[in-house]
């Protein structure tokens, strides 16, 4: 009679049952997301810390990509000065143009 009874429940003991456990991962998933965030080491399933290996090939690309980094800022900052350079060439020799042709209109009004 037991079990009888049960049947009628079976949907929402269903549901409760799903709701609990998506309620369980979206809060391991939120608790996760706030330890990166926070910089909290990250956990395994059953606690153990989670580290990234540090072999010699990570090194080495640490230390190209660090090497890339500084050639890149380099070659950003000489970029910087160039367009500076461009820009204040353009913009000086639109105004020593227009000094050029309004000094030519005043000797023409004058001859």
């Amino acid at each position: 009679m037991q079990g009888e009874d049960l049947i009628p429940h079976l949907p929402w003991i269903i549901a409760a049952a799903l709701a609990l456990g998506a309620a369980g991962v979206f809060g391991w998933i939120h608790t996760t997301r706030l330890r990166i965030k926070h910089g909290y080491p990250l956990e395994g399933m059953w606690g153990q810390s989670l580290k990234p290996s540090s072999d010699g090939q990570t090194a080495e690309r640490v230390t190209l990509l660090t090497q890339e980094n500084a050639e890149l800022r380099a070659e950003l900052g000489s970029m910087k000065d160039r367009l500076a350079n461009v820009e204040r060439i353009v913009t000086d020799s639109g105004f020593q143009l227009t000094n050029e042709i309004d000094r030519l209109r005043d000797q023409q009004e004058v001859n």
